[in-house]
């Protein structure tokens, strides 16, 4: 169905007369006459009847006309609403990212980005998850670009494209009045004679975890899995155990005590990720492109860690 000739039969609708719809069309009569006449033979019914020297619509014609406007402005919200998401200043991005990221860098990295007034109508959805998650939604195109741990250890990271942007520090955390807690720092053998709070496999900081022990042949009593950080926080602190968790800064002081780890690579990288061969707005690829360059410039290349 030709959408122009919609048009044409909503304005000959509000005119019922042919010559002065025709006129405000800017086109003919006979090409009206035409696009009117293609409409009813497709429909199978009359739009309009004789009304004297005028026209007016039938019953049929009242009853279309009403989904037709109804059509008709969905489709020009549907176009202004990808102009506005194609233009640079004004679009929309779904960003998605870990738990722990939530403490700090993404929230810092949105208010940097829109301090430049240039930006401050381009607008966010944001959505916390695992890495597993995460992924699958931007797979499914539910989100627009995410910050996670490496997904190298999921089937669909070929359909990605990933950059290292920032490091985080992993720490041990220990209960207040623990024996470690005057401690400024803590081996991973120190750590390994108490129960573990551990990150379940569901998270992206697992596997790095599992490095760490397993180059130093430790297998921890874990005492529970969770793939999220105020879980174990909250464990830790009412004394079930010890845990290895990011650097998290905004943890209260009176939650749990973290010590600096005496390991060769006490960090886990993070990650910018975005699907391969896919279309991003021009909004999401400044704010993709901001990231990168903020990253770079206050984390990587001075080797601090977050």
């Amino acid at each position: 169905m030709n959408i122009r000739h919609l048009e044409f039969f909503v304005k000959l609708a509000q005119t019922q007369h042919m010559a002065k719809a025709a006129e405000m069309l800017g086109i003919s009569q006979p090409s009206l006459s035409y696009a009117i006449s293609n409409l009813e033979n497709e429909l199978g019914i009359p739009l309009f009847e004789k009304d004297g020297r005028n026209i007016k619509l039938t019953n049929y014609g009242k009853i279309y006309l009403h989904y037709v406007q109804n059509s008709l402005s969905q489709l020009r919200k549907g176009s202004e609403y990808i102009s506005e998401l194609l233009d640079i200043n004004t679009g929309h991005i779904n960003l998605g990212f870990t738990f722990t990221m939530g403490q700090d860098l993404v929230p810092r990295l949105v208010h940097e980005f829109l301090k430049n007034q240039n930006k401050k109508n381009i607008s966010f959805s944001f959505q916390q998850g695992t890495t597993t998650q995460l992924i699958k939604d931007l797979i499914d195109d539910k989100l627009d670009l995410i910050l996670a741990s490496n997904p190298n250890n999921l089937l669909q990271s070929d359909q990605l494209s990933i950059h290292h942007i920032v490091n985080q520090e992993i720490m041990a955390a220990v209960p207040i009045n623990h024996k470690l807690s005057k401690k400024k720092s803590v081996t991973l053998n120190e750590l390994a004679k108490y129960p573990m709070i551990i990150y379940s496999k569901e998270s992206g900081l697992r596997p790095d975890i599992d490095r760490l022990l397993q180059a130093q042949n430790i297998y921890p009593q874990i005492r529970l899995e969770s793939t999220e950080d105020h879980t174990i926080i909250g464990f830790v602190h009412w004394g079930y155990g010890v845990a290895i968790i990011p650097h998290l800064p905004q943890l209260a002081n009176n939650q749990v005590k973290l010590l600096h780890l005496d390991v060769k690579q006490n960090w886990h990288p993070l990650f910018l990720i975005t699907k391969n061969n896919h279309f991003l707005t021009p909004s999401t690829n400044l704010f993709l492109n901001f990231v990168q360059d903020y990253c770079k410039n206050n984390y990587l290349d001075q080797d601090k860690l977050i």
